[in-house]
């Protein structure tokens, strides 16, 4: 069996090594052939300096690649690609690994049963959450700090795993396509979704994944992202995310669809924005202000995409978001 394990880097050489090492340390059967594919997205600091030296420590473990398209998902897209594994695991370069991770997390797939896996992603140990943000229950941030904790237990996933810790079969990338291009962290954007949209679009399918509590890794979490500022920038891009995923709908007598689609956002964000302004509890206010927030990403992205539409309606071609050499 053989496995390839894809880290996306950007200008994080500190943090790279420490992935690196955690990962090095990996124990797994004599019989899994496996390498670390780094895929260095058009860094600027010492970043090539660190693989190599890695390189130089492990022969034939760790491997460099170059893709100067600046944005995760191309990086994403290039590691599918020059990936030899037929079972592929992906990781960040702002996490550490437990050494049974890579065999815990590969584990599900080596039977035919299941098309994906997702591990328990923890917050580093020395980890405080400020007094007004919820990680656990309905109103949770977790996931805007890449954490993902569905208790101790194995079980099926009903919602996508999260980046940083997951697996494929290399084959539903050639069913399904690679990770969209215009989603995903890049230059001017902090668009995070590629991942879950990669989830979303496998489940939609009818493919079953798998949560594995077992295959465990620790996410740094940067003072910078303990701002809310930080949080509200997230919640306004997730909402522009979600309305990309949707497909369009038909146009309701001559009358585009989003357009009802935005005075019903509209409608709700007024609601909300009632509610965050009437809630005492710090913690829960902040959630409702985010979710204001959302809102007004998603009436973004609806007037954003409509008057790219007005620019391109005598375009014949529509706008590929898959990279088709996945």
């Amino acid at each position: 069996m053989n496995v390839t394990v894809i880290l996306c880097t950007y200008n994080r050489c500190q943090s790279l090594a420490k992935a690196l090492g955690s990962v090095a340390s990996s124990v797994l059967p004599d019989s899994v052939e496996w390498e670390v594919l780094v895929v260095d997205n058009n860094s600027t600091d010492q970043t090539r300096e660190v693989i190599d030296e890695f390189s130089r420590r492990h022969p034939g473990r760790f491997r460099y690649l170059f893709e100067a398209r600046q944005g995760k998902s191309h990086a994403l897209n290039s590691g599918i690609r020059e990936a030899r594994g037929e079972l592929l695991a992906f990781m960040d370069d702002d996490v550490t690994v437990e050494p049974a991770w890579l065999r815990n997390l590969i584990g599900p797939l080596v039977g035919g049963k299941w098309a994906g896996v997702g591990g328990r992603i923890l917050p580093a140990q020395d980890f405080t959450p400020p007094s007004w943000l919820l990680l656990k229950g309905p109103m949770s941030t977790a996931g805007m700090l890449a954490l993902f904790d569905m208790g101790d237990s194995p079980n099926e996933l009903q919602q996508p795993p999260f980046g940083t810790n997951m697996a494929f079969r290399r084959s539903v990338f050639g069913k399904y396509g690679g990770f969209r291009t215009d989603m995903g962290p890049c230059p001017g954007s902090e668009m995070r979704n590629e991942d879950t949209e990669f989830g979303r679009r496998l489940l939609a399918a009818g493919e079953r994944l798998r949560y594995e509590p077992a295959a465990v890794v620790f996410h740094a979490v940067p003072e910078n992202r303990l701002k809310k500022p930080y949080f509200l920038a997230f919640w306004f891009d997730y909402g522009r995310a979600a309305i990309r995923e949707k497909k369009k709908g038909p146009d309701i007598f001559g009358v585009s669809r989003e357009y009802f689609t935005m005075l019903k956002i509209g409608a709700q964000l007024v609601r909300k924005a009632l509610r965050w302004m009437l809630t005492l509890n710090s913690q829960r206010r902040f959630y409702r202000k985010g979710f204001v927030w959302m809102l007004a990403g998603e009436i973004a992205e609806i007037y954003r995409g409509s008057v790219i539409s007005a620019d391109r309606k005598h375009d014949a071609a529509p706008e590929i978001y898959l990279d088709s050499r996945t």
